[in-house]
């Protein structure tokens, strides 16, 4: 396990990366392929003290990372903030250390930022829900500098293409799709 680089055939200008952790990287990764403007997701590990973390270190909660998906998307086609918007309706923002079935701090939501422009438009997005009275509860999401993002092992990259009937199987009896209605009224 290394640390995740900027692949070689993203170089262009007009492309950018932001870095979000919702739970199970397989479903944010899904999520964020389907948007307009994302080239590629990278499922991974972000926020923690261990070098080269595997997926089982990980799972067990061991190392402080959260599940992640590093997002590179095109500028000319989507934006940061668009990217933040559409974030929010996948995940349980209420839940601290939980995401659906998943718990633990390893999948807690958050939103890592690469530099003061991402850093300010995550907290206006988080402030904005906040302020908008749809939930009596705090937001708990955090909002964290970027670290070292290492990539997951390859059998978890494009989960949701290579394994379709488990990974629907998985997503259903997690019951991410039915509270994600409960909480913003939209169907996945």
């Amino acid at each position: 396990m290394i640390a995740e680089s900027e692949p070689a055939y993203l170089t262009n200008e007009n492309l950018d990366t932001a870095v979000f952790a919702g739970g199970c990287f397989w479903c944010t990764e899904s999520d964020f392929d389907k948007m307009e403007g994302v080239v590629s997701t990278i499922s991974g590990y972000i926020g923690g003290a261990v070098a080269n973390p595997t997926y089982e270190q990980v799972v067990a909660g061991k190392t402080g990372h959260v599940e992640a998906v590093k997002v590179y998307f095109d500028k000319t086609k989507t934006s940061y903030s668009t990217l933040l918007n559409a974030f929010w309706f996948t995940i349980d923002p209420l839940t601290p250390n939980r995401q659906f079935c998943d718990s633990g701090s390893q999948y807690r939501s958050a939103i890592f930022y690469r530099n003061s422009e991402q850093k300010e438009q995550a907290e206006i997005s988080k402030k904005t829900i906040d302020l908008s009275g749809r939930f009596s509860k705090p937001i708990v999401t955090e909002i964290l500098p970027v670290t070292e993002f290492y990539r997951a092992e390859e059998y978890h990259q494009d989960y949701y293409l290579k394994n379709p009937l488990r990974y629907k199987y998985y997503r259903n009896n997690c019951g991410r799709d039915k509270r994600l209605e409960e909480l913003w009224g939209t169907k996945h």
